[in-house]
């Protein structure tokens, strides 16, 4: 089976920058499909490597470690949208990835989806896993009768160097925020708090803490990093530096910088924050026209009554 190839885009981003809003207006555009954490959540592994549909599937419906964890100690991040009703409510740190938020923001019976999914993708061929991940988007898209997908993970700045390369044709976003508000954001929310353990780690012990491999050494210092062992005080506990997530703003928008500057890409929309929240009608047809909707102009009208500055960009603006 070969889904229809669509017209496609992706929004790169550090998170905690207005990503979410911007998915979700999106979202209001009927012939649209707006896919949220899923290029940031998936497995990424070397280019190169062949995988059948039915192992590309099994990838997809495992749990994620990540998750699984914020899920065993009382962390649940705000974009998880599987329903209490769900068929994996009372299991969640079972929860198959792609019910944690894509499928859930794409159906209001996620499960059904999912079932038809589980039916289709293990019939993909053997191929590399970014075609797998396009096939995929594509067919998502197919199914739902729209006509092109945009993808939207928070904190996908640090995998902006693979998603150029694996989605040479692609329109992209970069959205931006200034790193103040930014890092405030990300000091409060579990996922950014684990991204930065994560980031740290690796840069400061060569070990992340969520890929040990069977029979490594793990420094003394991540022992309580890993994922049997964390604990919800220790991640407060370290977003009560926002220092930290200063940092990691640096980091991540300089893996998104360097890879945009790697790549050059043909279609490239860059936007900020608090633009948007200062003159959303003209930001948003900017964005629409970038996208290629027909009625981007009453798109634009229809949905810019949603932006709304949040309270630390609000300040900013009085003071500047």
């Amino acid at each position: 089976m070969d889904p229809a190839s669509h017209d496609h885009a992706i929004i790169i981003n550090t998170g905690r920058c207005g990503s979410t809003l911007l998915s979700d207006l999106i979202a209001e555009q009927p012939d649209t499909l707006s896919v949220q954490e899923f290029l940031m959540w998936v497995p990424w592994t070397a280019g190169a490597e062949v995988l059948t549909g039915a192992a590309y599937w099994w990838t997809l419906s495992s749990p994620s470690t990540q998750l699984a964890t914020l899920f065993r100690i009382g962390l649940t991040p705000s974009e998880v949208r599987y329903p209490a009703h769900g068929r994996w409510a009372g299991n969640l740190t079972e929860l198959p990835q792609i019910l944690a938020t894509t499928l859930p923001k794409i159906s209001a019976d996620p499960d059904g989806l999912y079932d038809t999914l589980a039916e289709l993708v293990p019939k993909f061929p053997a191929q590399p896993l970014a075609r797998h991940h396009r096939m995929f988007l594509d067919l998502l898209t197919s199914l739902t009768g729209r006509r092109r997908w945009v993808e939207r993970s928070g904190g996908s700045s640090n995998i902006a160097q693979c998603l150029l390369q694996n989605f040479p044709d692609a329109k992209i976003v970069y959205l931006t925020r200034n790193w103040t508000d930014t890092a405030e954001s990300m000091s409060r929310h579990s996922c950014f708090q684990l991204m930065q353990l994560r980031v740290e780690s690796a840069g400061r012990y060569g070990v992340d803490p969520f890929e040990i491999t069977p029979g490594q050494l793990v420094p003394a210092e991540v022992e309580r990093y890993l994922p049997g062992r964390l604990t919800a005080e220790t991640l407060r506990e370290r977003g009560r530096d926002v220092r930290r997530y200063r940092g990691l703003c640096a980091f991540l928008a300089s893996q998104a910088e360097q890879a945009i500057a790697d790549a050059r890409p043909r279609h490239l929309l860059t936007m900020a924050y608090e633009d948007l929240v200062d003159d959303p009608p003209a930001q948003l047809g900017q964005l629409g026209r970038f996208l290629g909707l027909e009625d981007w102009q009453q798109w634009a009208d229809r949905v810019a009554g949603s932006v709304v500055a949040r309270p630390a960009a609000r300040a900013a603006a009085a003071l500047a």
